[in-house]
Order: C-alpha cells, then structure tokens, then sequence
C-alpha cells in the first residue's frame, strides 16, 4: 500500500512540473512519431556522410535479395567425384515391412540409394569396408514423383524398383475347427 502512494505522489509531482511529458508518454502522439521519422532521416544521412559512396552502395546492395539463375544439373555441384555417379544408377524403391511387427509403419515412404561398389572385408576385424562415398546415402521421400524430380535435378540415372505387395490371406480363429480341413478328422 505505502508503495503505490509513493508511486501516485511521484506521478503527481512529475505531471506538475512537466506537463507535455504525459503526451510524449502516449502513443496516439503525433508529434512523437515525427520526430522519429526526423530522427531516423538524419540517422540515414549521418551514414551517408560517414561512408564513401561505394561503401554505402554496397551496405545497400547487401540489404536488397539476390537472384540466382536456376542450375540444370546441380549434381555438378555437389562435390561428388563424377565416377561415382555419372557410370552408376539409382535404385527409387518403397522399404518393405519389417518382419519384427505386424504394422505397416515406415513403408509409406520411398528411398533412394546408389548400387554398391568397391568392398572389401577389413582383416582385423572382418568388417565390410568400402571406399565408396556414395554407398551409405539413402534418402526419403513422400512419393515416387518426389524422388524422381531429385534424381533429374541433380543428373544421375534411375530406374524404379517396384513396391513389395504382400497380401496374406485372412484368417480366422475358427478355421481350425471347419469340417473341410485335413486337421479335423471326423469321428465316424
């Protein structure tokens, strides 16, 4: 409570002594935002004074976007030595289920990845090894088109594997007590 008195009597005095300043605290002032728009052209022109005429064309430049040409082939790019990617393909294909669960959880995807190439198995440890830089990409994909539109973009050859179907046939607890299985043997 002495708090808020003590806050009320400091507002009074500097209202009393400083009438104006209650306006410049408003936000609905439109002297104050004039003067920052004053404030802000002298600030522009003080750069522009202190900078070389090149050096404020290029601080402007740098503010502005740039546009970049769309590249063809981007694979070009990418760092990639060319022998490992313009002589082999890549394989576009839907991951099958795994055989650990019965869900279809991540198969609703495709994968992209390049056929193997120099292995070797390392005879310290009997591990398979392999110089080649491409053997362990696989990347995902929503659909086929996605995929396709990525190998195109970035010029390697592809073909599509297609998908792994598997439809098991229903079955239902009672089967095993039908008449017509070679498991039921009638008792006459």
């Amino acid at each position: 409570m002495a708090s808020r008195a003590l806050l009320r009597q400091c507002a009074d005095v500097i209202s009393k002594n400083n009438p104006g300043i209650i306006r410049l605290l408003s936000s609905k002032n439109k002297e104050v935002e004039r003067t920052q728009k004053i404030n802000l052209i002298k600030r522009k022109n003080l750069e522009k004074m202190m900078l070389t005429e090149d050096e404020f064309n290029y601080i402007q430049a740098l503010k502005n976007t740039i546009a970049v040409s769309p590249i063809e082939d981007v694979g070009y790019v990418s760092g990639v030595p060319e022998e490992h990617i313009k002589t082999r393909k890549v394989r576009i294909y839907q991951p099958a289920k795994s055989a650990m669960q019965s869900g279809t959880n991540n198969v609703h995807f495709w994968q992209i990845d390049f056929d193997t190439r120099e292995r070797w198995e390392n005879p310290l440890m009997g591990w398979t090894s392999s110089g080649d830089p491409m053997s362990n990409i696989k990347v995902d994909f929503a659909t086929s088109e996605e995929a396709i539109t990525h190998c195109k973009k970035m010029g390697w050859d592809y073909y599509i594997q297609k998908p792994n179907a598997n439809q098991p046939k229903p079955r239902t607890y009672g089967e095993n007590f039908s008449w017509n299985k070679r498991t039921r043997v009638s008792t006459k």
